[in-house]
């Protein structure tokens, strides 16, 4: 992990450990589906105050309210191989699977009702330049996967363990980081499209994975590197989708 050598966390209160778990959930509803049709600036600051809250929620709730201490930790190469491995097998396989059958079958491709719900969300973010579209997706690619490393593996999987035991703790956490890509894919894909639920299962067992890694490795390097590299090749397939029509 980033943060020190095993936090002696304390037991968190069911409440909030639900809250913790469900807010990426909340939160994308509130910016993919229930301001959908706000002004882009409105989704925009929300998508922005989120992912804020997202870095500050642990900060909270362990430095001010638990009062525990931390402190940042080198950088580990423990995992990098295995994660980097894994997250290049799913990049690979994403984008065969992109090329081979949901491209040449007009499932998700160019011109098709997806590339209209993607091309509507980029409007709303002002993405719509093949510049600022690769922009942005160094920042989710790098950045937001850091914060979401940092967020559903040290903190909240961290917090699932003082409760329950680890195999539990590891699928509860990996179903509920899949949640809040529901909604995503349900955006792009359509909630009654069996893509939408398959790539969401994958998700999960993804997000238990890489909780697995993170308890052997005991750090998120190896995680983070892995998630890296899957959601370039989610940028590189929406890239194609969007401006090579």
């Amino acid at each position: 992990m980033i943060f020190s050598e095993r936090i002696p966390m304390k037991r968190p209160a069911i409440w909030f450990l639900i809250f913790v778990l469900l807010f990426p959930l909340l939160q994308a509803y509130f910016y993919f589906d229930l301001m959908a049709d706000w002004p882009p600036v409105v989704q925009k600051t929300a998508y922005s105050c989120t992912k804020v809250l997202m870095l500050l929620i642990p900060l909270i709730s362990l430095g001010v309210i638990q009062k525990e201490r931390f402190r940042l930790r080198k950088f580990t190469c423990r995992g990098l191989w295995e994660g980097t491995l894994f997250g290049i097998f799913v990049f690979a396989g994403m984008c065969l699977l992109y090329d081979f059958y949901f491209k040449p079958g007009g499932i998700i491709a160019p011109g098709t009702p997806v590339a209209e719900a993607i091309l509507k969300k980029l409007s709303a973010f002002g993405m719509l330049k093949p510049w600022l579209f690769i922009l942005f997706g160094g920042f989710v690619s790098v950045i937001h996967s850091g914060l979401e490393e940092y967020y559903w593996r040290w903190f909240a999987f961290g917090q699932l363990c003082r409760t329950v035991p680890k195999l539990p703790a590891m699928l509860i956490s990996g179903v509920a980081f899949s949640l809040h890509h529901v909604i995503i894919l349900g955006t792009y894909l359509g909630y009654s499209t069996v893509w939408t639920w398959l790539f969401s299962f994958g998700i999960a067992v993804g997000g238990a994975y890489w909780c697995w890694l993170y308890l052997r490795k005991d750090s998120i390097w190896a995680s983070w590197v892995s998630h890296v590299w899957i959601d370039i090749a989610i940028f590189v397939i929406g890239y194609d989708i969007i401006f090579n029509q």
